[in-house]
């Protein structure tokens, strides 16, 4: 894969880069045109492909932020052309790596020398590069280790390229700016969290201790000493990413305990921790021979306050759900729905949440529950899709809800993503406890 010899890091040649893409896109759309008016069917198809290439390539050449961006909408199935979600799945962990060159420089920003005079081997070439960072080998003293660095600049541009990014999404999803402000403002915040290596370290270091004793999993330990704020090391984990440990076709019986496993492991840190791994890509996970599954990311991590949590998680209620005078409460308590708006928009928003909430929590309404169901999906994206055509609800404010739902949903869309492509059927109890 060819490397980059540099980032565009000031505003201006960020935003440069973002409006020739645009112009690009133009382009293709004038091909387009042009093709459907002589009947070709595959016009659309090669219009999304088009699109998702020259998009990919501006975001991989930005890094950081934008490139975020384009990994997040990868993991929703209902936000893009498909073209667009297997391109996008790319900034998982298979994106552009940087030239070593600017490797040495960031290693030298922070410790005065150069990898090579760290460790006794450093891959000179990424072995994975993401958004944020990417990933070399070393070795020293006979131990092997991931070091993370992080792109030059990246950090910088947080702020500067959600401006650019707010105004094409209020575009895309109907919305004012009073109403996605607060959501930006969680993404913002969590982003600069993920450029933080140093709160990356401690946090690391925390959720691995909490959760070790969790059956099905392992840690790696993480070295202060060989870190900073832009460069991270930890243990070398081998195994393989979901996608690539999937194409060797484990049996279904390994599959479903991989799954659970996942399951639980999200279920203790919600009810137990009220801390959870916020960014369930498949990249931040590593299967090795026997299904055991090695995390290797923890620098987003969504903090549930207690109020919330104990307000949000009702929703799996049975008692609350069945019961509308209670449920409208909670809706009011999780502004879904407001007190001082007109009781028909309350009522429009109430039947529109309730709908919505029958449908993304029926994995915790049973015992059991089979994510390799297509139809089950299939309903989530209809209703998506159905959710945004709707002009009674643009029209009455779409964006409702508390700033926390944005990482808690993300991160069970997530997690239903990984067993969907697992095909695993597994135990959905929970440890929450209803008071």
């Amino acid at each position: 894969m060819k490397e980059q010899n540099k980032i565009p890091t000031g505003k201006v040649q960020r935003a440069a880069k973002l409006f020739s893409t645009g112009a690009k896109m133009g382009g293709n759309y004038v091909k387009y045109i042009a093709k459907s008016m002589t009947g070709d069917e595959n016009a659309r198809e090669q219009l999304n492909e088009d699109n998702a290439n020259d998009i990919y390539d501006s975001l991989s050449e930005l890094k950081g932020s934008a490139l975020k961006v384009a990994q997040i909408m990868s993991m929703d199935k209902n936000m893009l052309p498909s073209a667009m979600q297997e391109k996008f799945a790319l900034a998982q962990y298979s994106a552009p790596p940087l030239s070593y060159p600017l490797v040495v420089k960031t290693f030298r920003q922070y410790f005065g020398k150069s990898p090579d005079e760290i460790f006794d081997t450093f891959t000179k070439s990424a072995v994975n590069a993401a958004s944020i960072g990417q990933v070399h080998k070393a070795t020293l003293d006979g131990q092997t280790f991931a070091v993370k660095v992080q792109y030059p600049g990246v950090a910088d541009s947080v702020q500067s390229d959600l401006k650019m990014v707010k105004p094409i999404a209020m575009k895309i999803l109907g919305m004012k700016e009073s109403e996605v402000k607060q959501y930006f403002e969680e993404v913002e915040s969590k982003l600069m969290e993920e450029t933080d290596y140093e709160l990356e370290l401690r946090q690391s270091i925390e959720m691995a201790e909490a959760s070790k004793g969790l059956e099905g999993f392992v840690f790696p330990k993480y070295y202060p000493e060989f870190s900073s704020k832009r460069i991270l090391t930890m243990d070398w984990l081998e195994g393989l990413h979901l996608k690539e440990f999937l194409k060797t076709e484990p049996d279904m019986q390994l599959r479903n305990q991989i799954g659970q496993h996942l399951w639980n492991l999200y279920d203790f840190q919600v009810n137990q921790l009220r801390a959870i791994h916020a960014d369930p890509h498949p990249g931040n996970f590593i299967i090795q021979k026997n299904g055991t599954i090695g995390l290797i990311d923890f620098g987003c991590i969504k903090r549930i306050p207690e109020d919330f949590y104990r307000k949000y998680f009702q929703l799996i209620n049975s008692s609350v759900v069945n019961d509308n005078k209670k449920l409208k409460e909670l809706f009011f308590d999780l502004e879904f729905i407001f007190r001082d708006e007109p009781k028909e928009v309350q009522d429009l928003f109430f039947d529109v949440f309730k709908t919505s909430m029958e449908l993304l929590i029926r994995p915790f309404m049973s015992d059991t529950f089979d994510f390799s169901d297509p139809t089950y999906f299939d309903e989530l994206y209809a209703m998506g899709e159905s959710l945004k055509s709707r002009k009674d609800i643009r029209k009455n404010g779409a964006a409702r809800g508390s700033r926390h739902i944005l990482y808690i949903n993300r991160t069970y869309f997530g997690l239903f993503a990984l067993l969907n492509e697992l095909g695993a059927t597994i135990q959905t109890k929970t440890s929450f406890t209803f008071e």
